[in-house]
């Protein structure tokens, strides 16, 4: 449980960066938010990444600490 909240937590800030770095219309077609064309900028995408990557990595830690 604690390695598969880490790497979803890892992924979740990969995803993060490439929000906010890249335009929509260059982004992933399988990455929501994909706008051919579009200069636009997803900050809340990429806010709301990583946020869920932070809930992961604070389940991680619960999860893998000593009792």
């Amino acid at each position: 449980m604690k390695t598969i909240a880490v790497v979803l937590g890892l992924l979740c800030v990969i995803v993060a960066v490439v929000y906010v770095v890249v335009p929509a219309g260059s982004l992933p077609a399988f990455l929501p938010g994909f706008e051919a064309g579009s200069p636009h900028i997803h900050l809340k995408h990429g806010i709301g990444a990583a946020v869920a990557a932070v809930v992961l990595f604070a389940v991680a830690w619960f999860v893998g600490r000593s009792r």
